[in-house]
C-alpha cells in the first residue's frame, strides 16, 4: 500500500498508512525517507531519519542521496562524516552527488580517499570528469583503471564525442571491439558511436555500424533509430534518414524529433515544420527537444506566424517556462523581429541559465536596445551568473548599435581584466566597430595593429565598413589592402571600396576595381530582400519585375513616391552607385529590393499591421531615409533587418536614431 502511494507521488497518503504500522522496520523508514526526498520535502525526510530507532547503511545512503536530490550539499557531507560505517555505495553516492553539482575537486578528493574503489566508483569519476569538461583527466583515469566494463568504455566514448573529439571516440570504439567477448557493446554504446559518426561525418563507418546493429536486432530501439536519423541527416543523406524513420513500427517522440532536427540541419525548414505538425496530428506529444528544433526552423524561415503557433502548443503542454523551450522562443521572437515578446518569455522562465541571459542580451543588441542589454547584464551579475564570451560579444554589439562608445570602452576593459571570458578576435572586431561607427577610425586602425593576435580579414572588414560610413578613403585603402593580402578573393573588400569611390564620384577608380574583380573571377553578392507572409517567402532583387504581383507593387511605390515628394523627400544620389544621369539614379533608388518587399507587404497585409522585411546587405542611407517617411505615410510599423541589425521604423523615426 505504501509502495503504491509513493509510486503515484501521494506522499501524505503513504505517511498516513505508515503511521498506522505498529513497528515499522528499517525498510519502511527508508522507503518513506526516499519518497519525501523525491518530492523535495527535505525537512520531513530528515526528521523521519532522526526518528529511526535503528539505522543501517542503506538508510544512511538513502538520506545522503535525498540531500543531493534536494540540493543540500552541506547536510550530505555532515551525514557522511557522522556515518558509523560506510560502504563503497556510500562513497560512490557522495562522489556522484558532488559531481552532479560540478564540485569536481571535492568528488576527486573523496575518490582518492576511498579505502576500496569498485568499478562503479571509477566509472562515476570518469563520467563526472567528462561532464565537467575535463576529458583529459577522464581519459587518464580510464587508462589507469584496473579493469573496465562496457559502462567505462561507453562513458569515455561519449565524453570524447561530446567535447569535439569524435575521431578519437571512434578510435576508442574500435579498440573496445578488439577486446572480443570480454566487453559486449550495449544499445547505449551504439547510440554514442552512431552520434560520433554523425559529428565526424564518418558516413562509411556509420553505415557499417548501422548494418551491425540491424543484425543484432537493435535497430528497433527508439534511441538508436533516432541516432541513425541524425547520423544520416548530418551526412546530408535525408532519404536514408526517412527510410530509418518509416522503418520504425512503434514511433515515439524521440524518433519524430530526430527527423525534425535532421530536416533543420539540412536547411529544409518547411519539411521540418510539416513533420512537427504531422507529429502533433498523430498524437505524439512533443518534448523540449522537439520544440527547440521546430523553433530553430521557424528562425531559418523567419516565419513569425508559425513560431507563434508552436509557442501556443508549448503553452498548452506547460512547456513555455521550461528553460530550453523558453530560450528557443526568445531567439525565435527576436530573429523574427519581435523583441518585446522575446523579453516577456525571458521573464517567465523560472530557472534561467547562461543561454537565457545571453539570448536576451544578444536580442537587445540586434534590435539596438543598448540600455536594455546593459540592464539585463546588471541583473545577470546580481543573479550570480558568470558571463562568458557570448555575453561579452552581445554587450559590445549593443554598445556599437546604440552609439555608446564610452560604455563599450569600459566593458572591453572590464572583460580584458576579468578572466571569466577570454578576449577573442570577435571581441576586437566589436571594439573596432564601436570606434569606427563613432568616427575614431585612426584609433580603430591602431587597435588592430596593436592587437596581441594577428588580425584576420573580418576585423579589417569592420574597419573598411566604418570608412564607407565616414567617407575616409585613405584608411579605407589601407584596410582593403590588408584584407586582399589575407584573402585575395574577398568580394566584400572590393565592393565596399568600389562603393566608397562611387560615392566620391571617382568613377575611374570604380572601373579599375570592377576590372580587377572580373580578372580574378570575383562576383558581387546581389542585394536581396524578402518578406514572409502566411508561411511563404517572397524574395526581391533591385529593380525586380519577376514577382507575380509586380504591377501592383510598382503602382504602390509610384504612389508612395508622390507622397514622399510632398513631404520634402529628395533622393540621396550618393547611394546610386553607377555613373548614370541623375534621373536614372532616382529611378534606381526608388526600386531597391527593400522597397519592393515593403511595397508587396503593403498590398498583401491588412491595414495597421506590422511589415517585417529581411535584407542580406546593409540598408542604404537613401532607403533608410525614405522608409522612415513611408512608415509615417502608411501609418504602420515597418521592421527591416539588414546584415547587421534590426531597424524599427514608425512615425517618421527609426529605432537606430540614424546611428547604424
Amino acid at each position: 500500500m505504501i509502495t503504491d502511494h509513493l509510486r503515484n507521488q501521494r506522499i501524505d497518503e503513504a505517511r498516513t498508512v505508515f503511521d498506522k504500522v505498529s513497528f515499522p522496520d528499517v525498510y519502511l523508514y527508508t522507503m518513506m525517507i526516499t519518497g519525501y526526498a523525491r518530492n523535495y520535502r527535505f525537512d520531513h525526510a530528515l526528521q523521519l531519519f532522526y526518528e529511526m530507532p535503528v539505522k543501517d547503511v542503506v538508510s544512511w545512503n538513502s538520506m545522503i542521496k535525498g540531500c543531493f536530490d534536494c540540493a543540500d550539499l552541506t547536510m550530505a557531507r555532515k551525514l557522511f562524516d557522522e556515518m558509523p560505517e560506510r560502504s563503497v555505495v556510500s562513497w560512490t553516492t557522495m562522489i556522484n552527488g558532488f559531481l552532479q553539482f560540478g564540485k569536481i575537486e571535492v568528488a576527486e578528493g573523496l575518490f582518492y580517499k576511498m579505502p576500496f574503489r569498485d568499478i562503479a566508483a571509477w566509472n562515476s569519476m570518469i563520467y563526472g570528469y567528462c561532464c565537467n569538461g575535463r576529458v583529459e583527466d577522464g581519459l587518464r583515469l580510464f587508462q589507469e583503471m584496473p579493469c573496465r566494463n562496457v559502462i567505462s568504455w561507453t562513458s569515455m566514448i561519449g565524453g570524447l564525442d561530446q567535447h569535439g573529439r569524435s575521431e578519437e571516440a571512434l578510435g576508442l570504439f574500435r579498440q573496445m571491439m578488439g577486446c572480443g567477448v570480454e566487453v559486449k557493446p550495449t544499445s547505449s554504446t551504439y547510440c554514442c558511436v552512431i552520434t560520433a559518426c554523425a559529428n565526424a561525418s564518418a558516413l562509411y563507418q556509420g553505415v557499417q555500424i548501422h548494418a551491425h546493429v540491424f543484425k543484432l536486432g537493435y535497430s528497433f530501439d527508439a534511441y538508436i533509430s533516432a541516432a541513425l536519423i541524425t547520423f544520416y541527416a548530418n551526412c546530408k543523406q535525408m532519404e536514408d534518414s526517412l527510410r530509418v524513420f518509416h522503418g520504425k513500427l512503434h514511433m515515439n517522440v524521440v524518433i519524430w524529433t530526430a527527423l525534425v532536427t535532421g530536416y533543420g540541419l539540412n536547411c529544409k525548414h518547411e519539411d521540418a515544420l510539416k513533420v512537427f505538425g504531422e507529429m502533433m496530428r498523430e498524437g505524439v506529444l512533443p518534448n523540449q527537444s522537439s520544440f527547440t528544433s521546430a523553433l530553430n526552423s521557424c528562425c531559418g524561415l523567419e516565419a513569425l506566424d508559425w513560431g507563434r503557433e508552436i509557442h501556443t502548443a508549448a503553452v498548452k503542454l506547460g512547456l513555455e517556462t521550461d528553460v530550453f523551450v523558453g530560450n528557443s522562443l526568445i531567439v525565435m521572437y527576436y530573429r523574427c523581429g519581435n523583441l518585446n515578446d522575446g523579453v516577456v518569455i525571458f521573464k517567465r522562465i523560472s530557472k534561467k541559465n547562461i543561454v537565457s541571459w545571453n539570448s536576451v542580451i544578444v536580442g537587445c543588441a540586434q534590435h539596438g536596445c543598448g540600455m536594455w542589454a546593459l540592464a539585463f547584464f546588471n541583473q545577470m551579475v546580481r543573479s550570480m551568473v558568470e558571463p562568458d564570451e557570448i555575453t561579452f560579444t552581445g554587450l559590445l554589439s549593443a554598445c556599437s548599435h546604440s552609439g555608446m562608445s564610452q560604455k563599450g570602452r569600459c566593458l572591453f576593459k572590464y572583460f580584458s581584466e576579468n578572466k571569466s571570458a577570454e578576449v577573442k578576435l570577435d571581441h576586437y572586431a566589436c571594439m573596432v566597430d564601436i570606434l569606427g561607427r563613432s568616427g575614431k577610425l585612426e584609433e580603430a586602425e591602431e587597435l588592430i595593429r596593436n592587437m596581441p593576435v594577428k588580425a584576420n580579414s573580418m576585423v579589417w572588414l569592420v574597419l573598411l565598413s566604418a570608412c564607407t560610413m565616414h567617407s575616409k578613403l585613405e584608411v579605407a585603402e589601407r584596410a582593403a589592402k590588408c584584407i586582399i593580402d589575407l584573402e585575395p578573393h574577398c568580394s566584400s573588400a572590393y565592393v565596399l571600396l568600389s562603393n566608397l569611390y562611387a560615392s566620391a564620384s571617382r568613377w575611374s577608380d570604380v572601373s579599375r576595381i570592377r576590372r580587377e574583380m572580373k580578372q580574378r573571377g570575383i562576383t558581387k553578392q546581389p542585394g536581396r530582400s524578402w518578406i514572409t507572409i502566411k508561411g511563404w517567402r517572397n524574395e526581391f532583387l533591385s529593380g525586380d519585375r519577376s514577382h507575380p504581383s509586380s504591377d501592383r507593387i510598382y503602382q504602390k511605390l509610384e504612389w508612395l513616391g508622390g507622397k514622399l515628394k510632398e513631404l520634402g523627400y529628395v533622393p540621396d544620389q550618393r547611394f546610386a552607385l553607377h555613373d548614370v544621369e541623375d534621373e536614372q539614379k532616382e529611378v534606381m533608388l526608388s526600386y531597391h529590393s527593400e522597397r519592393l518587399a515593403i511595397g508587396f507587404g503593403l498590398i498583401s497585409t491588412v491595414e495597421g499591421s506590422t511589415i517585417t522585411v529581411m535584407k542580406n546587405l546593409r540598408v542604404c542611407g537613401d532607403c533608410h531615409s525614405a522608409i522612415k517617411l513611408i512608415a509615417k505615410i502608411v501609418r504602420r510599423k515597418i521592421i527591416v533587418r539588414d546584415s547587421t541589425r534590426f531597424h524599427h521604423f514608425m512615425d517618421g523615426r527609426c529605432s537606430c536614431g540614424d546611428y547604424w
